[in-house]
């Protein structure tokens, strides 16, 4: 007869995923009981352009929806489960099915008519053109002994 040793936080821990699962599951419920699932999103600014990276695994090009405006993008889709062959069923799924949405708000306006796209490995990545007043760009200041009639012209 082997010995097993006797770990006396393994109950623990599984009844710390069971709840940890428990509260993922309430807090992607909406007022209806359906789920509700968003995908991670990465935000960057280069400049003259902002970058926008979404993960959607497993999803193919054609059921994804991405929809832009000159302060916000809208990314939707949907997941379809697949088909279970007669004989086969599943024992436990942590996978999301069904459709989902999210904008996205943006902290400056883009040129919605020059956005791009591409979809590589699960990511998909927008570049998004930012308006010409909203890049900053550096202005010389002038500190010498002429004034700057710019800042006179207030006075």
């Amino acid at each position: 007869m082997a010995l097993t040793r006797w770990n006396p936080y393994a109950e623990m821990n599984s009844f710390r995923r069971q709840l940890d699962r428990l509260f993922d599951d309430i807090a992607s419920q909406t007022a209806l009981g359906e789920h509700t699932w968003q995908p991670a999103i990465e935000l960057e600014d280069n400049g003259e352009n902002l970058v926008l990276k979404a993960q959607l695994p497993g999803l193919k090009p054609d059921d994804l929806d991405i929809s832009a405006s000159r302060d916000a993008i809208t990314i939707s889709g949907e997941y379809s489960s697949e088909e279970e062959s007669e004989g086969k069923g599943t024992y436990h799924s942590e996978f999301r099915y069904g459709k989902f949405s999210r904008t996205i708000s943006l902290p400056v306006e883009i040129q919605q008519d020059q956005v791009s796209a591409n979809y590589q490995n699960g990511i998909v990545t927008l570049t998004l053109p930012k308006v010409e007043d909203a890049v900053n760009r550096p202005v010389k200041i002038n500190l010498g002994s002429k004034p700057n009639p710019k800042l006179n012209e207030n006075n």
